[in-house]
């Protein structure tokens, strides 16, 4: 079985450069390759892949944005994100997006065609860089109960909106409410979970769970 493979990269010598490493590996093809993330919502809504490749920097929509909504519609696609940067925030929220792998571009050419097919085997390919940042998050010593408890109603709603990845302006307009209410609410909810950014906030959030 070939696994059918999209990507979004808005640099074309660099999307170019996927395709045909993709293309000239055993059992994966790339069938469509798009420039934006508009293009590839609207593209991928007729088109039946696999896998997604998905830059996160790209012009108009990001790639996290469009993670988000193509698991509206397509629950099942698995996501993998390319980037230059190792962005720890970045990297939570592309998996609260909905992605399911995270490799660094510079990393990418030599282990892409490994990480698509573990992806579509239902693993989760990461740079060795991202992943332990990610360890090294999760082996944060932190007392989030009684933190947790002492949240307001707003305050849980927003950081539920900030662990899906959403950014101030969209929580705002989610919650109906200004985006300087936003930032007030997150700092006292930063000073009660005693954190320091959104990404340290989600890890409380996931490892409560």
């Amino acid at each position: 079985m070939t696994i059918k493979v999209a990507i979004v990269e808005d640099v074309q010598e660099i999307r170019e450069s996927f395709v045909s490493l993709i293309n000239r590996a055993r059992g994966v093809r790339c069938i469509v390759s798009y420039g934006t993330a508009e293009e590839a919502l609207r593209g991928l809504s007729d088109v039946h892949v696999d896998v997604v490749l998905m830059d996160i920097e790209l012009p108009g929509m990001s790639g996290i944005d469009c993670v988000r909504a193509l698991k509206v519609k397509q629950p099942a696609l698995e996501c993998m994100m390319l980037t230059m940067f190792e962005n720890e925030e970045r990297v939570f929220q592309s998996l609260a997006a909905g992605a399911s792998g995270y490799i660094v571009k510079r990393a990418a050419s030599g282990k892409l065609i490994e990480a698509i097919k573990e992806l579509h085997g239902g693993g989760s390919p990461m740079s060795p860089q991202i992943a332990r940042q990610i360890v090294t998050a999760f082996r944060q010593p932190f007392s989030f109960p009684t933190a947790a408890n002492s949240l307001t109603k707003r305050e849980e709603e927003i950081l539920s909106l900030l662990s899906k990845g959403y950014r101030y302006q969209e929580i705002a307009d989610a919650l109906f409410i200004s985006v300087e209410t936003v930032r007030t609410h997150i700092h006292r909810m930063y000073e009660k979970l005693h954190v320091r950014s959104r990404s340290e906030a989600i890890i409380k959030t996931l490892q409560h769970q």
